[in-house]
């Protein structure tokens, strides 16, 4: 019989955390903390120490189960949120002012929690877990990128997404072309990279960047019918997430090094195109109308 166990949000207080032990399905809802006040959807530092702590802590149980429990079956964590974006990408607020102050370490050592992050998804949290990113919101630059980090994406019609760091002459540095090299080619990542234009879930899903594209309000059971897909072939499952070279935490860490250096030369002209961008998601609400207004 199925119980889901939600966590108090004292727990992880940008988080809704939901836990169905018995079935080995665990949910993590970002910007749980919209419930009690208005939030921009984006990868601030509290979202990201939050998601950090429960990929440890989950990762740590799993590891640490029985061998014959551990054999029973794939354990599938999926990541929404409870917001109309899924995600808006990285702080924008935060870089523009860390770049202004010139504080590289602060910027560096966001930057590498947030490679920390999407690796953690990337590789499983470590523990073999099938990770998978529910898409019902605009998904955008970093947004994008974790969603990217999941091993199955599932994005309902009419979602927005894509890499609008180019609109300020900067990259996404966190694994966005690593990542969209193992589903299409290097030229058409560096051409998404660098156009800023924003797409549908449906012209992604044409190109190979989502795997299952779900109906308005149908994403919840696509990825049930994902998780239910996966139970039927377990050991192959397993094995082709062994066979697939998964991207290295160096490789990514090197990128966001680069990242860090390059947002360090942004002019007085990115800066304010960056800061009309967060006033744009505020006012719009995080869908992707903002990177259109600015661009």
């Amino acid at each position: 019989m199925s119980t889901v166990i939600a966590f108090p949000r004292e727990h992880y207080p940008t988080l809704r955390i939901e836990e169905d032990a018995s079935r080995d399905v665990y949910w993590a809802y970002m910007h749980g903390n919209h419930e009690v006040a208005p939030v921009r959807s984006c990868f601030n530092n509290e979202l990201v120490g939050d998601l950090r702590r429960y990929q440890d802590e989950l990762g740590a149980r799993l590891r640490n189960r029985p061998l014959a429990q551990q054999d029973a079956g794939p354990v599938h964590l999926v990541l929404g949120s409870i917001t109309d974006a899924f995600s808006l990408g990285g702080d924008l607020a935060l870089f523009s002012s860390l770049i202004q102050e010139r504080n590289r370490d602060a910027l560096r050592t966001y930057a590498h929690e947030a490679v920390r992050l999407v690796h953690g998804f990337h590789a499983g949290l470590h523990a073999g877990a099938h990770t998978i990113a529910l898409v019902q919101g605009d998904a955008l630059g970093g947004g994008f990128e974790i969603a990217l980090s999941c091993h199955t994406i599932v994005a309902e019609r009419g979602a927005v997404m894509g890499l609008p760091e180019v609109l300020f002459d900067l990259f996404p540095g966190m694994g966005a072309y690593s990542f969209m090299c193992q589903r299409v080619s290097p030229q058409l990542a560096e051409k998404i990279m660098l156009e800023g234009r924003m797409y549908t879930s449906e012209e992604f899903y044409k190109m190979g960047l989502v795997d299952v594209l779900a109906a308005k309000d149908e994403g919840l059971h696509a990825v049930e019918d994902a998780i239910r897909s996966n139970r039927r072939t377990p050991h192959a499952r397993a094995a082709l997430h062994q066979v697939r070279e998964p991207v290295p935490m160096a490789e990514l860490m090197r990128i966001t090094d680069i990242w860090v250096e390059t947002a360090l030369k942004l002019g007085k002209k990115s800066i304010r195109t960056m800061e009309r961008l967060v006033r744009a998601q505020s006012r719009r609400g995080g869908t992707a109308s903002a990177a259109r207004e600015v661009s």
